[in-house]
């Protein structure tokens, strides 16, 4: 087992430090990592998912009783509310930062000291299976590490990309913001420029120093070491640096995501890498590989369409999608999603949305209270990048405005999203109805605040305990609906799925289980009025009995025509 890992390592390392690194080199850096990953949890071999899985999305600041250990009362809420519908928790980064709400890391090393310490994360391990990001891409300009970097510290030289011209031979680099690429910095009195892909608090690391990779490599087993069996690249394909090209998607970057998996695959068969890759469609799609990068990629094309779907009350653009969508393969998955702690991206509609129609979601969203973050394009204009807004507040009207529909709205979003193909995950803000925090916007002055509300657990416990209060009806739905899912064969993350073309009224879609006993057809009312669906379309076997799972009512004739409400989704099934 030994001798098949380091030759796995000796085929990563050959690709990604090509013309870098001589032979002994790579065998030296090979051994550093095998005297770390020699100890595994061998005995774990239970499947990593299945149609009970399901993510909760959370910073571990979400909810709070006091300034110290947020933690604990994070963990007494989530006693209480959702350890029985949710089995896989993402904790937002947790460890101290400087900016864009602990994505600008100064220390990756240790918790942040107002969230709780190590023993706390162990602790939440054993009740969820714990989500962490490794935000690989960059680091704080006031993290230790860059301090280092600028003393020359041994450890950390080269650890940054820093260049004395940055004049020519970069025009083609992808920007996921407006700022500029470079921050000009001063180094032992001299002029220097950073490489600041997302923020000049945020500087790129320099993954062509092996000594940047193998700080990740240890950074993994770490947090291996401390309970965390589910990891998130965050911001990976912008990881390595070419000159002359668009630094985004490249070879050494795809080969990085292969040597993380074969080093999790060794500690524990219980381990999942994700990758966030917001990017148009394919690009995204990249990210599977050969079945040997990511376990599971973020679905970004799934909420802005999920959006323009209901807002529109039209299902052509998410009907030709979800047909054109390939299936994953065995040992992967998509990571669904409709709410997160960013903003709802539109890079991911491209191809799918023409440009009118993206600007016309975005005015949409601006009515509703929604604000934007841009980038800037290659031919140096900008373009919305993302909306922030909380999804709640999303959903409050359709294209003609504001109305009375938010609630039914908003749960036909959740119902479809966790019908589809692949691991559903709800963020936190969406399972207790959160609206825009305006307040914290204006705090932070960075506007994907708005959806990343802390609550006091006494407000929020109090609202979810009120049945005549948004946040009760919305978190009874969604648990009603996700304790539906995980009985479900048919809802397995990589069940099969057609989709059905029944018109811009209607979004449905068929699912099989694996072994073909249980079929459910999925259909759901994307207008705010009621509409007539012919059963016949659905081609309902005969033989057998049907119903639907939500509201638990049969269906008589599979030959009649049966009327949906508005935003009603049914999940019709033999089973």
């Amino acid at each position: 087992m030994r001798e098949e890992l380091k030759n796995n390592l000796n085929i990563h390392f050959q690709i990604i430090y090509k013309d870098i690194l001589d032979q002994n080199e790579i065998l030296k850096l090979i051994n550093k990592v095998l005297d770390l990953f020699e100890n595994k949890d061998q005995g774990i071999t239970e499947p990593n998912w299945s149609q009970k899985d399901i993510f909760l999305i959370s910073y571990g600041d979400s909810i709070v009783e006091t300034s110290d250990n947020k933690l604990k009362a994070l963990s007494k809420f989530l006693n209480k509310y959702c350890k029985k519908h949710f089995n896989n928790i993402h904790i937002l980064p947790f460890f101290p930062y400087s900016s864009d709400d602990g994505f600008s890391i100064t220390d990756y090393e240790i918790v942040r000291p107002d969230l709780g310490n190590w023993q706390d994360m162990k602790s939440l391990s054993k009740d969820f299976r714990v989500m962490s990001d490794i935000v690989i891409n960059h680091a704080s300009i006031k993290s230790k590490y860059f301090k280092n970097f600028i003393e020359n510290k041994e450890d950390t030289q080269n650890f940054f990309i820093k260049l004395k011209n940055v004049q020519e031979g970069y025009e083609s680099v992808v920007r996921p913001r407006s700022s500029d690429l470079f921050k000009e910095y001063a180094i032992n009195d001299e002029t220097f420029y950073l490489w600041c892909t997302f923020s000049h608090d945020q500087v790129d690391f320099n993954f062509k120093n092996p000594k940047v990779l193998f700080f990740f490599i240890k950074l993994i087993h770490l947090y291996l070491k401390n309970g965390i069996r589910v990891f998130r690249l965050d911001a990976i394909a912008f990881l390595w640096k070419e000159y002359g090209t668009n630094c985004l998607n490249l070879p050494q970057t795809h080969e990085v995501v292969k040597l993380i998996r074969t080093l999790l695959n060794a500690y524990s068969k219980n381990t999942l890498l994700i990758t966030e890759t917001n990017l148009p469609n394919l690009e995204n799609l990249s990210y599977f590989g050969e079945n040997d990068e990511a376990n599971a990629i973020y679905n970004f094309a799934l909420p802005p369409l999920l959006l323009w779907t209901l807002v529109m009350g039209d299902s052509t653009a998410i009907r030709k999608w979800s047909m054109g969508m390939p299936p994953a393969k065995d040992n992967t998955s998509y990571f669904n999603f409709i709410a997160s702690h960013d903003g709802i991206g539109l890079r991911p509609t491209e191809g799918i949305l023409t440009d009118k129609e993206r600007d016309t979601l975005v005015d949409i969203m601006t009515d509703f209270g929604g604000q934007t973050t841009k980038r800037k394009k290659a031919d140096n204009t900008e373009s919305v990048y993302e909306i922030n807004i909380s999804l709640l507040d999303a959903l409050k009207g359709t294209f003609f405005g504001t109305d009375h529909m938010q609630l039914e709205r908003f749960i036909c979003c959740h119902s479809m999203m966790l019908g589809i193909e692949g691991i559903p995950a709800i963020y936190i803000h969406s399972l207790v109805g959160s609206t825009n925090d305006y307040k914290q916007v204006e705090k932070t002055n960075n506007k994907r605040s708005i959806n990343r509300r802390s609550w006091k657990h006494e407000e929020i416990d109090k609202l979810l305990s009120d049945n005549e209060s948004i946040n009760y009806q919305i978190y009874s739905e969604l648990s009603k609906l996700i304790d539906i899912r995980k009985d479900q064969p048919a809802f397995h993350p990589n069940a099969t799925q057609f989709t059905f073309n029944l018109g811009k009224n209607f979004f449905g879609f068929w699912r099989q289980s694996h072994d073909k006993r249980q079929s459910i057809f999925c259909i759901s009312n994307v207008t705010n009025v009621f509409q007539y669906l012919d059963l016949s379309e659905l081609n309902l076997i005969s033989s057998n009995e049907w119903w639907d799972l939500i509201s638990n009512e049969i269906i008589i004739d599979i030959k009649s025509t049966i009327t949906l409400k508005a935003y009603q989704t049914m999940w019709i099934t033999n089973y």
